[in-house]
């Protein structure tokens, strides 16, 4: 799934291309990504409406509308937007002025595409926990030291911290040299400031190079994230870690895969 590094790049790239562009129609392919409300309803409130704003809150894009309504979207596992589309794979498409489309693909039906009034009423988006830059080191120290969860699925969880998912989770802990299996109450001031540092580092360097290109993700050129090529345990198990040559190990936690160096991150 996109986390805060892909879905902040489309944003941007979002912000370049359609802002200020008026939607002149809506081709609806696929009903399904469409949770509310209803498609004819989505394409009527759509049809006319221009692009005042695009932002991010954890995952989800949200696109203000001059209507006073807000188009939000929600990739989840396998979603694009591509822009200029060509209507071939869309599920659904928006028609600019120009003749230009941007294009909503999403091979398994995971995503989700809303147009309401308040994005901030949706469930999900109110149990959110804060965005990893807006964050102090000693805010970030009073959360952990109140959480007895593992560290990796803890920064993994949405109501912890918004935005950070299995790929990161596991590049932060590696470059602060964390083991992913240590409780956050157990970690010392100095794992937890190493742990703020990179995250934000990390998160920082992969926006910059547009987001990874592990799965399905691909920015809103068509083209893949460049930031594949600077990971350093994520999908390398059995391959020799960068730092001390020992092998990546690759454990199931939580339900996830989990990709670390047991040397120089030791073990629980």
């Amino acid at each position: 799934m996109p986390e805060l590094p892909e879905v902040e790049t489309i944003k941007n790239d979002l912000k370049k291309a359609i802002l200020g562009k008026t939607i002149k129609d809506v081709y609806i392919y696929n009903s399904k990504v469409i949770r509310q409300p209803l498609p004819a309803a989505f394409k009527k409130g759509l049809t006319g409406a221009k692009i005042k704003s695009v932002i991010r809150k954890g995952k989800l894009l949200i696109l203000e509308l001059s209507t006073g309504q807000f188009l939000t979207v929600h990739l989840r596992m396998t979603g694009q937007l591509v822009y200029p589309g060509n209507r071939k794979n869309s599920r659904v498409s928006f028609a600019f002025a120009g003749g230009k489309f941007l294009d909503f693909n999403d091979q398994r039906l995971f995503g989700e595409l809303r147009l309401l009034k308040n994005w901030q009423n949706l469930p999900f988006v109110k149990n959110l926990g804060p965005e990893p830059f807006d964050l102090t080191l000693k805010e970030f120290q009073d959360m952990l030291s109140k959480c007895k969860q593992r560290i990796k699925p803890l920064l993994m969880d949405q109501g912890f911290i918004s935005g950070i998912g299995n790929l990161y989770a596991a590049e932060i802990l590696f470059s602060a040299r964390v083991n992913p299996f240590c409780r956050a109450d157990s970690l010392s001031n100095s794992e937890i400031s190493a742990i703020f540092s990179t995250m934000r580092k990390i998160l920082r360097k992969a926006i910059k190079h547009g987001g990874s290109t592990v799965d399905d993700y691909l920015r809103l050129s068509g083209k893949p994230g460049g930031y594949l090529a600077y990971h350093k345990v994520y999908n390398r198990a059995g391959k020799p870690c960068f730092v001390c040559k020992t092998l990546i190990e690759r454990v199931t936690q939580a339900g996830r895969g989990t990709y670390f160096c047991p040397k120089c991150q030791g073990r629980s």
